[in-house]
């Protein structure tokens, strides 16, 4: 009589750490997908783990260093259970001063961005006396299609469009950790996006370093404009967002289509970085503050009620009281809707890593702070202008600060929290905004509308 062959790992359990941004995020998902191709299955908690995969960040140190202090959890959780493994990934991978510090932190598997398919041989080929077994391409191959994933079921999710960036921006690591700009084709994401609605879903966000730079690689001439025409198309789509956006690469026939297709919701995402012309050079952004207020300017009239948000660094090499204060003026000239702020933070590799006139941790702090008020007081006189309008609001489902309540977010990827029935989850539903704060905005459900179910 023959007997079925149980996968080599039947038994084992993972548990994925994810750190940084949408992009690892979604490589976290193909990552549990590879796994369970291979036997395994999700452990509940991160004690009785036989494999930890860390999937880290390093735009900052302060990413990289919650790496390090986790790493220190596990070696001693480690300690107690000889039997973990433990697996490293993401962008921290790729750096090789990072590559030196893991042999004395328990890792036993250090693999890149670029070579994530490869995971499951990796670990088998693993077993070995030294350690950590190091795998990571330096250069990125082909975009490999049609991994399995496991992604939790819910009304949103996120679809890789390409991979990699071209700008280095003199203070970023990505085009060293995540490798030059290689698209994914039209084909593959759309029929990524037709099986997730096929699944219930219908929020989809496209992911890119720089979604402007679709096409790059590819043999179609096509570029985001065409694809975001293309996804719109898709049957049962309800809300079409993306990240992120270089302000260089933005186009008059992307503003347009924006403006024009009716599932692409009014939000774009496009970092200044900074107001001054001379930080904006030192960076290496590719482009003045008087393009980017055209740019706004652009958006404005042809995306009716777009919001745009931003990112800004503050303390940047050579950033001078003056240049701080062009940046000030820079985000109220725009009327960013929302900006995530930082302080500079060198990184080994880059060229501002390099470059003289470093600013100290106080005037940085000093200048975050008042940058902060700045941008706060702007995002709470624009959340106003929604007070007794009525938003379409997708829901999210309980609110993580007010678990009372739900929330879910407007086109405009406002967050909106509000009463109402833990079953309108999922749906669109119309809700009156009856108070405005910093960070999002306050409703009551209206009676006698039905929301629209998402099946």
């Amino acid at each position: 009589m023959m007997t079925e062959t149980l996968p080599k790992n039947e038994g084992k359990k993972y548990h994925i750490l994810t750190y940084g941004c949408q992009m690892n995020e979604r490589d976290s998902e193909i990552i549990a997908g590879l796994l369970e191709q291979s036997g395994l299955t999700e452990a509940s908690s991160l004690e009785e783990a036989d494999l930890v995969v860390l999937n880290t960040c390093s735009v900052r140190h302060s990413a990289e260093n919650k790496v390090y202090g986790k790493l220190g959890q596990i070696k001693r959780l480690k300690a107690e259970h000889p039997q973990m493994k433990v697996a490293l990934g993401g962008c921290m991978a790729q750096l090789a001063d990072v590559q030196a510090k893991l042999k004395k932190l328990g890792v036993d598997l250090v693999f890149g961005t670029h070579n994530i398919h490869e995971l499951p041989d990796l670990l088998d080929r693993g077993n070995t006396d030294k350690l950590p077994y190091i795998k990571v391409w330096d250069q990125p191959g082909e975009v490999v299609e049609e991994l399995p994933d496991r992604r939790v079921d819910g009304i949103s999710a996120f679809v890789t469009i390409m991979y990699g960036c071209n700008n280095y921006c003199s203070y970023c690591i990505v085009p060293y950790t995540r490798g030059r700009e290689r698209s994914r084709t039209p084909e593959h994401i759309l029929n990524e996006v037709r099986g997730l609605v096929d699944r219930g879903v219908r929020e989809i966000t496209l992911l890119g370093q720089n979604v402007n730079s679709y096409g790059r690689g590819l043999v179609e001439k096509i570029d985001f404009a065409d694809l975001l025409a293309m996804v719109n198309e898709v049957d049962g789509l309800w809300r079409l967002r993306f990240t992120t956006s270089h302000p260089r690469d933005m186009t008059p026939k992307l503003i347009d289509a924006i403006g024009s297709l009716d599932r692409v919701c009014e939000h774009v995402h496009a970092p200044i970085q900074a107001g001054s012309n001379k930080i904006l050079k030192l960076m290496n952004r590719g482009y003045t503050r008087e393009y980017y207020f055209e740019l706004a300017q652009l958006m404005r009239e042809r995306i009716p009620g777009v919001a745009i948000t931003s990112d800004l660094i503050v303390g940047f090499p050579g950033e001078e009281e003056e240049d701080f204060e062009q940046t000030l003026d820079a985000v109220k000239k725009v009327g960013f809707d929302a900006s995530f702020t930082f302080m500079y933070s060198p990184r080994t590799g880059t060229k501002a890593c390099c470059m003289p006139n470093e600013v100290s941790q106080e005037i940085k702090h000093q200048r975050l702070l008042r940058l902060n008020e700045v941008q706060y007081e702007l995002a709470l006189m624009t959340n106003r202008r929604f007070e007794n309008q009525v938003e379409e609001v997708l829901v999210e489902g309980r609110s993580k600060t007010n678990p009372e309540k739900l929330t879910g977010r407007t086109r405009t990827n406002r967050i909106v929290i509000f009463s109402g029935p833990e079953a309108i989850t999922g749906k669109l539903v119309p809700v009156r905004i009856t108070e405005a704060r910093t960070f999002n905005l306050l409703g009551d459900l209206v009676e006698g509308k039905g929301p629209k179910e998402a099946n």
